[in-house]
């Protein structure tokens, strides 16, 4: 008889099940630990070479954050129609490696008729630009859809040194006035200093000038192609004009017509020029480069011809989601990440961007470490000009960048440069009338809508 304390017999069945328990208990973890885990969606964008310097540590750190969502940025070339060629490239293959694109304003009436872009405001809302500066929220939509989401405000602007004149021009004689009198007294070997190569920079300048002098580029909606050019006008062949003058009689340097932004803002940097034309961008460039104009530089809106009043081009650069991306919801928290408030203030402090936001106008950190705020902000809220908002733009363009630098290294007239450019382009859009490519919608009929579709109104007043 088995006492209470007796051991119980082991039968070879209760050592196996004793095995096999034990088994599973070593292997339990090692199979939880194996299972398969979700692999992190991966956002790829396409920008040109200096956003992608500019954001790398933006970038490193939200991935640090969202450990199911990565951005993968990859870098494109540094001039602007070299990065639209590269874009172009893979999208007219049909197979794009890429989600998202950083366009320049001027291409999203081309990549919209291209049908290269998906809509936005289903993903992001229909107020998705209600917080935005007036004319940040210029050029982003087309045809009642919303295609652009502006990463920067960038408009044109006039530097000017502190330590040579008490306040800034504000005309045209004005500039041309001081900048003489300046190179007479031996203060500065070169009154004015802009972006005068065959490149899209010139186009940028041509149309802050065709407007500082009572003209335009284009007219929305004349013509078969839904606009036509006004380059043969007094305003555009007075434009011409002007900036040739400047070059034969030495005010600028004959240079210029190979200065792109770097080129014209290391003369002016340098203490050799008494203004400059350029972006945003540039003050900051300026203030960390250490040169002898270091706290000499003010900054103030373009300059018109006496009686006129005009602005600065509009050169902000937005985020697209590509047709074909297979995960636009989240290309769309990488836009709404990349172009929302917070980025675009750490943007402004390191690099020196315009924002777009309001609400970073207001913001005191920025307002005390940025001064150019508020001459930024009056530049976006008074009417920046657009290029023309046709998908034909970048021929447009390159007929007129053709004329104009050339008439600065030949001894030709402006009226017959500007009557070329004029006649170039009416052959390109009546070529083109009714097969599609000049007709895309520029803007949408009078009427009540999102607050991010720009009224005919407004198109008509800003486009060029």
């Amino acid at each position: 008889m088995a006492g209470s304390g007796a051991r119980r017999r082991l039968t070879p069945g209760s050592v196996l099940a004793g095995l096999l328990l034990g088994l599973v208990l070593i292997l339990l973890p090692a199979a939880l630990l194996a299972r398969p885990v979700a692999a992190a969606t991966t956002v790829r964008v396409l920008m040109p070479s200096p956003f992608v310097d500019a954001t790398a540590e933006l970038v490193a750190g939200f991935n640090r954050d969202h450990p199911n969502l990565k951005v993968e940025v990859a870098r494109g070339p540094l001039d602007t129609e070299a990065m639209s060629d590269l874009a172009i490239g893979g999208l007219l293959l049909g197979d794009t490696a890429y989600d998202l694109l950083l366009m320049d304003v001027s291409w999203t009436a081309k990549y919209v008729a291209a049908g290269w872009l998906l809509p936005l405001e289903g993903l992001l809302g229909d107020d998705a630009l209600e917080a935005m500066v007036p004319g940040a929220r210029v050029g982003n939509a087309f045809g009642g859809h919303l295609w652009r989401m502006p990463l920067t405000g960038d408009t044109g602007l006039l530097y000017w040194r502190t330590d040579l004149m008490a306040a800034p021009p504000r005309t045209t004689t004005e500039l041309e006035a001081v900048a003489r009198r300046l190179q007479a007294e031996g203060k500065v070997r070169w009154g004015y200093v802009w972006q005068g190569r065959q490149y899209e920079g010139l186009s940028c300048v041509m149309l802050e000038m065709i407007h500082a002098f009572g003209g335009q580029w284009w007219q929305v909606g004349a013509g078969p192609a839904g606009g036509q050019t006004e380059l043969d006008s007094a305003g555009a062949i007075a434009a011409a004009d002007w900036l040739v003058q400047l070059v034969r009689s030495g005010v600028s340097p004959e240079a210029v017509a190979d200065f792109a932004e770097n080129e014209a803002l290391q003369l002016f940097a340098a203490g050799d020029a008494a203004f400059l034309r350029n972006w945003p961008y540039a003050w900051r460039e300026i203030e960390k480069g250490g040169g002898p104009v270091v706290g000499k530089v003010g900054v103030s809106t373009v300059v018109s011809a006496p009686g006129i009043h005009s602005g600065g081009t509009l050169g902000t650069w937005g985020l697209s989601l590509l047709a074909g991306s297979p995960h636009p919801e989240a290309a769309a928290e990488v836009i709404r990440w990349f172009t929302g408030p917070e980025t675009q203030k750490a943007l402004v402090l390191d690099q020196g961007y315009a924002p777009t936001w309001a609400v970073l106008y207001e913001d005191s950190e920025l307002q005390q470490q940025h001064p150019l705020l508020a001459v930024q902000r009056q530049a976006l809220e008074q009417g920046p000009l657009v290029r023309p908002l046709t998908p034909l733009y970048a021929q447009l363009s390159d007929l007129l960048q053709r004329q104009v630098n050339g008439l600065l290294t030949t001894a030709g007239s402006a009226a017959d440069a500007m009557g070329r450019a004029q006649g170039q382009s009416a052959v390109l859009l009546e070529s083109t009338a009714g097969h599609g490519r000049g007709s895309e919608p520029q803007a949408r009929a009078a009427g009540r809508g999102p607050t991010w579709l720009p009224s005919q109104a407004q198109q008509r007043q800003q486009s060029a």
